[in-house]
């Protein structure tokens, strides 16, 4: 199949490219053309300057100083810039911490004995999170133990005092909390009014956020950002982190395994059912009935060979990195994967899932089915998800999948013939059990030089920028400089396509990583798994400036986001930021119209948390500025 040089602008995947020129010839849509009908995109809104809070709006301040410098109710352009990022950072602070709500709720459930479909997978890591919540775990009942953990976890949720969150407390590094005290101390004796930085409640820093921005309540930038940065802490060492730790102990912490990346894994010979979203309630119980004797032997009656379930996007990162799944593609390949011809069914719960699928699989024989009562999409097939009822939900959407694969068209079923192997699982206690139990093997590799830092790349797609080309690039230039990188989301499914997930990629690795990675046998790219999972960034950077004695922000050290999308990645940098780890972003956040919000965010917060953002187009320059990063860590330790 030839190639044409504007869908080779579009991605760099060789699997995506060839559904893509597929769909290009059959004239299917997808995100890229849709993209390309919205240009020219709002300059104003692009720099953050078009103020839609009141009906007086939407206002637009002129950026070259010409026109209007104030809106209507004499909003500045900083005031009105700010709004929105922190607006954005209470979406993506939401969105993540809603999904730590279901799992809490889930466990509370299985305590009470009121679900039996679901059971504790890992008590010993439940045991882990008692005791670092203070709780006596000595001769107790697992299930009175879990009752105690959820109770605490759903009290962060929404407890209304003004102490700071549990999981907080319990697991941020003692000198960070103490900074967090010190800076709300200094931004509050500065502005002469109380500024708080440590969250009192997950929830009540959400709605903090949309109060203070309604029309006529706050309209001081750092008030304004202060708050978001609440907000997003409230979401790293909460909500997110609630999410990751109550998962694993009700579907097991991964552990280091083989998994293969790409849209070959569909099976041309096989069901195939692709589970797509972020929360792995429901997905878990789908791996689980397809691979029953019954849905196997209907599936066999039907004349398929079996069922093939897959992943897509972090859904299908967290059976991935649970059970060794494999993982069909990344954000901006969902709509390739139906155009494939070779999908019975595909099955999505929240976030990240383009609602152009359900137009898109009535075109094909594909079954779209939702699943939250959160999430409508328009043309789907709706099947509400129960937790009491997760076993008779899943058989029910699997044997509709099975039903389906007589419908299919075999002259359409085009599966690219691309995969690749990557070693998964990376938790934070896989990494510990790989280093022999403690950070000290870590810690004296980055001691000696032979790993000079670590930095943690994070999802999403976004098709401004063409598909996985800054996420291979940058960790390509990274570990050549014996830089360790970890990482999750969707840039974790693309290290997984292109390779670099595998122990033999070491050899293109600076010397002092590829040693280390070739003793330990382990890949220089860490999958650490889902959105949400960047938590396992945060607790792994906490053990490490424990183990120091130091704090996070002395630690060489650095985040990405390369090819950002979502709200929930501007909450992911704010919540790294503000633990000490400077962030770099592309594209540009809609930020550039606020020169104090450009300033705070790209200088201040380097000198009041000891990291910041900065942004940077190419990979090869932000790979440049991260080494120079790490390397002034490294100085200041006297390393």
């Amino acid at each position: 199949m030839k190639i044409s040089e504007k869908v080779k602008s579009q991605s760099v995947d060789p699997a995506s490219r060839e559904i893509l020129q597929l769909a290009a010839d059959q004239e299917i849509e997808t995100v890229w053309n849709r993209l390309e009908k919205q240009q020219p995109q709002c300059g104003f809104g692009e720099l953050g300057l078009c103020c839609r809070i009141c009906a007086m709006g939407p206002c637009r301040i002129d950026p070259f100083g010409e026109g209007a410098q104030k809106g209507a109710c004499g909003a500045t352009a900083d005031t009105i810039v700010a709004r929105h990022l922190v607006r954005m950072i209470a979406g993506g602070a939401a969105a993540h911490s809603d999904h730590g709500r279901r799992p809490a709720l889930l466990l509370k459930e299985i305590a009470e004995g009121h679900n039996q479909d679901y059971t504790i997978k890992d008590p010993k890591k439940l045991k882990a999170i008692a005791g670092r919540l203070g709780l006596n775990t000595e001769n107790r009942d697992i299930k009175e133990l879990a009752l105690e953990v959820a109770t605490i976890a759903l009290n962060d949720f929404g407890k209304q005092d003004e102490n700071t969150l549990a999981f907080v407390k319990a697991y941020a590094p003692k000198k960070r909390l103490a900074r967090w005290q010190k800076i709300a101390d200094d931004l509050s004796a500065l502005s002469e009014k109380t500024i708080g930085i440590l969250p009192r409640g997950i929830d009540r820093e959400i709605v903090d956020i949309m109060h203070r921005t309604h029309f006529g309540v706050d309209h001081g930038p750092l008030s304004l950002i202060a708050q978001g940065v609440r907000a997003a802490i409230g979401d790293g060492w909460g909500g997110s982190l609630i999410a990751t730790e109550l998962q694993d102990v009700i579907f097991g912490t991964p552990k280091i395994r083989e998994a293969t990346a790409n849209l070959g894994v569909l099976d041309k010979e096989q069901v195939n059912i692709v589970v797509h979203g972020h929360e792995p309630v429901l997905s878990e119980k789908i791996v689980e009935l397809a691979a029953t004797e019954k849905m196997q032997e209907l599936a066999r009656a039907q004349g398929a060979k079996g069922v093939n379930v897959v992943g897509m996007c972090c859904t299908g990162n967290e059976i991935l990195m649970r059970h060794g799944v494999p993982i069909a593609g990344n954000e901006l390949q969902q709509e390739l994967a139906i155009i494939t011809g070779a999908v019975e069914l595909m099955s999505v719960d929240v976030q990240c899932i383009f609602p152009a699928l359900a137009e898109l699989s009535q075109c094909f024989h594909t079954h779209f089915v939702a699943t939250s009562d959160q999430a409508a999409f328009p043309g789907s097939i709706h099947i509400q998800f129960e937790e009491d009822k997760a076993n008779l939900c899943a058989e029910r959407i699997v044997t509709m999948a099975v039903k389906n694969f007589i419908n299919r068209k075999p002259e359409r079923v085009q599966i690219p013939a691309f995969t690749s192997q990557a070693m998964v699982g990376f938790s934070v206690e896989a990494i510990l059990e790989a280093l022999g139990g403690t950070p000290e093997p870590l810690l004296d590799a980055i001691k000696s030089g032979a790993i000079k830092g670590v930095v943690g790349i994070v999802g999403c797609n976004n098709p401004k920028v063409t598909h996985d080309y800054y996420h291979i690039e940058l960790a390509k230039a990274l570990i050549a400089k014996d830089i360790l990188v970890i990482g999750s989301g969707c840039w974790a499914i693309a290290a997984a396509k292109a390779g670099l997930m595998q122990v033999e990629t070491a050899k293109d690795a600076g010397p002092g990583l590829q040693q280390v990675c070739e003793a330990l046998k382990i890949p220089p790219c860490l999958h650490m798994g889902s959105c949400v999972d960047c938590s396992r960034m945060l607790v792994l950077a906490g053990a490490l400036a424990d183990t120091l004695g130091v704090d996070i922000d002395d630690l060489p050290l650095v985040g990405s986001a390369p090819e950002w999308l979502t709200e929930k990645a501007i909450s992911i940098g704010t919540f790294f930021v503000a633990s000490g780890v400077s962030v770099h972003l592309w594209p540009m956040p809609p930020i550039a119209g606020g020169a104090q919000v450009t300033e705070i965010l790209t200088e201040t917060a380097e000198e009041v948390f000891g990291g910041a953002f900065f942004v940077e187009e190419d990979p090869l320059k932000a790979a440049e500025k991260m080494a120079e990063i790490i390397a002034g860590k490294r100085l200041a330790l006297g390393l």
